[in-house]
């Protein structure tokens, strides 16, 4: 399960720099958080590392970290509604539904988890 609170330092640091416009400044602690979150988000190490030899591709990768985690989150949010909603219903198999249209999609592993294990408790059912 990734660190909550690094995810919300992604989130305070991406709009300090996007829309504050303040620079990113490679410390160490910033290329850490950077590695381990975009780890979090199927980002692969390599990538991350390339991108961490400038700030204006580090930049980069942090603005493609935050839009995974804000948009995973949507998609899952709005998933795990409708699949309640229709489960309420009494319509199981249209519950499952947006959860497998989540998978299809989603690539952030904790964003999956969530998914596969509502879909897992909907087969129970």
């Amino acid at each position: 399960m990734p660190d909550p609170k690094a995810w919300d330092e992604i989130w305070e640091l991406n709009r300090s720099v996007s829309e504050l416009g303040q620079p990113l400044t490679l410390t160490a602690s910033v290329c850490a958080l950077l590695r381990s979150t975009a780890s979090d988000v199927a980002i692969p190490a390599e990538e991350a590392e390339r991108a961490l030899q400038a700030e204006a591709s580090a930049a980069a990768l942090l603005a493609q970290i935050a839009q995974r985690i804000r948009e995973g989150s949507r998609r899952l949010s709005r998933a795990l509604n409708t699949s309640y909603q229709r489960q309420q219903t009494g319509d199981t198999e249209g519950a499952r539904q947006p959860m497998l249209d989540v998978l299809a999609v989603e690539v952030v592993p904790h964003y999956r988890e969530i998914a596969q294990t509502q879909l897992d408790a909907l087969d129970e059912d």
